[in-house]
């Protein structure tokens, strides 16, 4: 990966990348997506980008500002990136306050990015091994859940890398079968009241001690969608799950740890 482009993916922004709606077929029917695209002809590296509970798009239907920031790094730097539409392709909206979700990060969800990868590699304009899959929140724990999967039901690895940014972390060490083949780093904020980082650290620091690739990134501080471009601390209210169950998380944008985490980010899979 040219180290201009990622410069210019960590350092700057830069005009609207355009968003291409796809189609392609999913596990339990078709799944509907938008793909961007970098400069030149390819073929490119790609990243599977997977939105969290509140979905893919903005009050105004367009990508919601958190992915549109994401995309236009990540095509900057050379990376086609496909975002899958868990809920949308489904006929459903935020699933934020929703604890009897029929797509769950553990099940559904995972077969969405079994498929946007098996997507990917048809396609003549990506480098087939060198996929990565990338979520947040509610997708960032389908990237834990896709690992753990692939680990035991994939003999050949769909992804070349894997980064998970504030996922839920408690229900894969509670039962203790997490474990992942492909390099993996996790990013979270230590003050997250939503997706509470202690989880995160308990479960990579038992994959390190079985000799896997994973690593952990903790901003002090820091609450869930802290990589969020100018998003005003607020308090969320009624959700489904939060740290102490009560339904009340803080979200918003921490400077320090939205500058680390587009670094980490970016140079971990431009490596």
């Amino acid at each position: 990966m040219g180290l201009l482009f990622l410069l210019l993916a960590i350092c700057g922004a830069a005009s609207p990348s355009r968003a291409d709606p796809v189609e392609f077929p999913g596990e339990d029917g078709p799944l509907k997506g938008e793909v961007l695209l970098p400069a030149g002809a390819g073929p490119f590296p790609a990243v599977v980008a997977l939105h969290g509970c509140g979905g893919l798009y903005g009050k105004g239907g367009a990508l919601s500002r958190r992915h549109q920031d994401w995309a236009e790094r990540l095509t900057r730097a050379g990376f086609l990136v496909l975002f899958p539409d868990s809920f949308s392709s489904r006929g459903l909206k935020s699933q934020c306050r929703n604890s009897e979700r029929t797509v769950r990060a553990s099940r559904e969800r995972v077969g969405d990015a079994f498929a946007a990868a098996d997507y990917l590699k048809t396609r003549s304009d990506v480098k087939t091994d060198a996929v990565n899959l990338l979520g947040w929140s509610n997708g960032g724990s389908t990237v834990l859940y896709t690992l753990r999967a692939a680990a035991r039901r994939r003999p050949e690895q769909p992804f070349a890398k894997a980064v998970a940014l504030y996922p839920g972390c408690r229900v894969p060490l509670e039962r203790g079968n997490w474990h992942t083949r492909i390099a993996f780093r996790l990013l979270i904020g230590e003050a997250d009241d939503w997706t509470p980082a202690e989880p995160c650290r308990e479960l990579i620091r038992a994959a390190q001690d079985a000799g896997e690739p994973a690593s952990i990134v903790t901003y002090p501080g820091a609450y869930h969608e802290f990589d969020a471009p100018d998003m005003a601390i607020r308090v969320r209210r009624n959700l489904a799950y939060t740290a102490n169950g009560d339904g009340v998380a803080h979200s918003g944008t921490d400077p320090a740890a939205r500058k680390d985490a587009i670094e980490q980010v970016m140079g971990f899979l431009a490596r």
